[in-house]
C-alpha cells in the first residue's frame, strides 16, 4: 500500500444475520463490519481485518483518495464516508463507504496544508498564525480529487488573513454551497499580535522608602511610647 493508492480486502457478509450481536462476533474475529453504497447499487455489507483497515488508517490521504475495495474478487472503487471508533480505545468500529462512478462527481471533505509558517514576517516579529479549519468540503470528478488543499502563508504579516475564497483550487474542483452559507466568506487563517503577558504592578515586598510617613512616624512613636514604660 503506498501514500496514493490504497487497496483493501474485504468478505461479503450481506447473507449473514447483521445487527449489534452479529457486529460483535466480527470484531472479537478482529474485523471491521462496514457497507458500501450508492453507485445505484444496493448497498453491500462487508467485514475488514482490523490490521488492514488500522495501517491504512494511518495515511491522512486514506480519507481524500479513490479506494480500491476487493470483495472477494470484485473490485470496487470508493470513498470513505464515516468511521466509527471506539470512544476510549480509538480502534475502527464501523466504516462507510461510497461507491464512485466514473463522470459522476463527488462531495469530499480534503485536507488544508498551512505551508510556509515558519517564513512568515508576522512569525518573525513574534505573531501567532491561528489556522481555523482543517479540511474543507468540495465537490469535483473522482479523477480531479485533491489529496489536500495547500494555503502558503509565507508572506503574511501581522493583521494579515486569508479567507475561503484566497484558496487556489485545482482545476474542476469547488468549494461546496454549504462552506460558503449565507454568502460568508470565512476566514481560514489569521496571523495575531503577540501575546502580551500582564505584569502585575503590586509588589509582594513594599520599599521602605515607599511606606507612607504618617506610619513611618506612627512607628518611632509606638518605639518611644515603649521605652517610657
Amino acid at each position: 500500500m503506498s501514500n496514493n493508492h490504497f487497496e483493501l480486502n474485504a468478505t461479503d457478509r450481506s447473507a449473514d444475520l447483521q445487527g449489534k450481536g452479529a457486529s460483535r462476533r466480527l470484531r472479537k474475529q478482529n474485523l471491521v463490519p462496514a457497507i458500501i453504497y450508492g453507485g445505484g447499487e444496493q448497498p453491500t455489507a462487508i467485514s475488514i481485518k482490523i490490521n488492514e483497515l488500522v495501517k491504512a488508517l494511518e495515511f491522512e490521504a486514506f480519507f481524500s483518495h479513490i479506494l480500491t475495495i476487493n470483495v472477494d474478487g470484485t473490485e470496487h472503487q470508493a470513498v470513505i464516508k464515516d468511521l466509527q471508533r471506539h470512544p476510549a480505545k480509538g480502534f475502527p468500529m464501523h466504516a462507510d463507504f461510497q461507491r464512485v462512478v466514473k463522470g459522476q462527481k463527488i462531495h469530499m471533505n480534503v485536507p488544508v496544508h498551512f505551508v510556509g509558517r515558519e517564513e512568515a514576517p508576522g512569525t518573525a516579529a513574534a505573531g501567532v498564525l491561528s489556522t481555523l479549519v482543517s479540511d474543507i468540503e468540495v465537490i469535483c470528478l473522482p479523477s480531479q480529487l485533491p489529496e489536500y488543499l495547500e494555503v502558503d502563508v509565507s508572506g503574511m504579516e501581522i493583521g494579515d488573513l486569508f479567507r475561503l475564497s484566497d484558496i487556489k483550487l485545482p482545476e474542476g474542483v469547488v468549494i461546496h454551497e454549504l462552506e460558503l452559507e449565507d454568502g460568508h466568506d470565512r476566514t481560514i487563517v489569521n496571523m495575531q499580535p503577540p501575546t502580551v503577558e500582564e505584569v502585575d504592578e503590586d509588589a509582594d515586598d513594599v520599599d521602605a522608602d515607599e511606606v507612607p510617613a504618617t506610619e513611618q512616624n506612627d512607628g518611632a512613636d509606638a518605639e518611644e511610647s515603649n521605652d517610657d514604660e
